[in-house]
């Protein structure tokens, strides 16, 4: 696979599972400080790991909202915690479950920051029951 069949291929599983708002406003903020960072991204992350057909784009979204709180990479855990919500078919439910698992590998302190963001994310997109 050649580099532009990988940024075309990219492009659309980034706009797939992260929604076209984001992936607009990052393509408007590009510049030529982030530009071949953005390509990398395009091409490799999204073009040929989230491409890969041995997990499914359902599991591929679970280890990533799961290394984000191992990692506490606070950012990327909240972009991916929203998109799984508005993009992925993920329920409140589904990011508990994730983030009760990572409680117990990744540690309590990680996992009540997470539930503490991805709380946040679930009020602002009025899905909080209760």
């Amino acid at each position: 696979m050649d580099d532009q069949k990988r940024r075309d291929d990219g492009m659309i599983q980034r706009r797939k599972v992260l929604g076209n708002a984001w992936v607009d406003k990052s393509i408007a903020n590009r510049n030529s400080f982030n530009a071949e960072f953005l390509d990398l991204i395009t091409r490799h992350a999204w073009g040929e790991i989230w491409t890969r057909p041995h997990f499914d784009e359902r599991t591929r979204r679970v280890l990533v909202i799961g290394t984000m709180v191992a990692l506490g990479q606070w950012d990327e855990f909240r972009l991916h915690v929203r998109a799984a919500l508005t993009e992925g078919g993920f329920t409140p439910e589904d990011i508990r479950e994730i983030l009760l698992q990572q409680a117990i590998y990744c540690g309590v302190p990680a996992a009540n920051h997470a539930v503490k963001e991805a709380s946040a994310i679930v009020s602002e997109l009025g899905l909080l029951k209760g």
